[in-house]
């Protein structure tokens, strides 16, 4: 009983900054009160790069994302038919390259059933490097991100590769460690056709000298057995992504709800370092507060919720500005909730005001 009435004290305290956050002007400034505290300072995780200024997945948003102050860059990883990990969205690349403009490529349109899904499009895995990097990539929102839409054209389809030569460039130059936080994007897809990503992902990061707890690496995926995998190979930190529906694409788990009560938290920390859920699993915005965060810290896992971006089309109603869909508003305020809960960290599209959010916190 003890226990329970200090979580409910804890929660209380919480609730009261969570509204205080709510109704502040957007100076961002936050009632000074106890909060839930993370098991780690929370870290910055640019979202495929600063991607609510640049598009996703580029050198110029992971670029600009380590200039506004962002601990990690997220690569979301795919194969190329040789076999060469490039950092796109999803294996169809039909929404974030010009491919479609490309008539020497019309003949690899293809229909493929991917996580159950059936997908039309042009698909990295049919695609050389060569081949990829005579496309230019694109603003795959250009409705909500018309600004982003302006640099379509400009920029290549990056590597992996290049995207550890940026992070190590650009630690050795700003005197701070600048971390990658990778996905491995439908693996159990990939294995089926004869390009298992495990063994490979690992021994390019151990030629980076990155394969142990301390790298500034983390790897993440929404599948299960692929992280179970990736633990026997590597020290490197492990996430273990969540959605709010559904469960994992290889059916290693009935669900991501299941995966998020407590005994499914301790089953996760036995190969995974921490979760990366959806931050509605967390906080609705509106609702209390669920009970993740505690029972996460409890089994020893460390949260890194997913994705604060500053669009009102994605921010709970107390945090909008307007009625524009397209119009940003009180990301900050959101974001400095989340720090009053507990988390780790955060993924985020706009890794500038992310970071302003942690130090405001502080």
């Amino acid at each position: 009983m003890k226990r329970i009435c200090g979580r409910l004290i804890k929660w209380n305290q919480v609730l009261i900054t969570i509204a205080v956050l709510a109704s502040a002007p957007a100076t961002g400034q936050t009632a000074a009160m106890e909060n839930i505290a993370p098991l780690s300072p929370p870290i910055v995780i640019a979202h495929r790069g600063a991607s609510g200024m640049r598009p996703e997945h580029t050198l110029a948003a992971y670029t600009l994302a380590i200039e506004q102050g962002a601990d990690f860059i997220e690569p979301d990883l795919v194969f190329t038919k040789d076999d060469i990990f490039v950092a796109r969205h999803e294996n169809d690349i039909t929404g974030t390259t010009d491919v479609a403009a490309h008539p020497e490529f019309a003949d690899r349109q293809a229909t493929k059933i991917i996580d159950g899904e059936s997908h039309t499009g042009w698909f990295t895995e049919d695609f050389t490097l060569a081949e990829l990097k005579t496309l230019r990539a694109k603003e795959r929102l250009p409705q909500l991100r018309p600004d982003n839409a302006k640099y379509n054209g400009q920029f290549a389809v990056p590597t992996l590769a290049e995207i550890i030569a940026l992070a190590k460039a650009e630690t050795k130059k700003t005197g701070r460690t600048i971390g990658i936080y990778p996905e491995t994007k439908h693996p159990s897809y990939f294995a089926s056709i004869g390009k298992p990503m495990e063994a490979k992902l690992v021994a390019e990061l151990k030629a980076a000298g990155w394969d142990s707890a301390v790298a500034p690496v983390f790897i993440q995926s929404f599948e299960v057995n692929n992280l179970k995998a990736l633990h026997a190979l590597t020290a490197i930190r492990l996430i273990q992504l969540m959605d709010a529906s559904g469960g994992p694409a290889d059916k290693a788990e009935p669900s991501y709800a299941a995966m998020a009560t407590p005994d499914g938290l301790k089953a996760i920390a036995a190969y995974a370092y921490g979760i990366g859920p959806n931050k509605t699993m967390i906080w609705d915005g509106v609702h209390a507060p669920s009970s993740l965060v505690i029972d996460a810290h409890a089994a020893g896992l460390r949260l890194h919720p997913w994705t604060f971006r500053a669009e009102n089309a994605y921010l709970p109603v107390a945090f909008r500005e307007g009625s524009d869909p397209a119009a940003h508003g009180r990301i900050g305020g959101e974001i400095a909730a989340y720090l009053a809960l507990g988390i780790d960290g955060f993924f985020t599209d706009f890794p500038q005001i992310g970071v302003k959010a942690v130090a405001s916190v502080k």
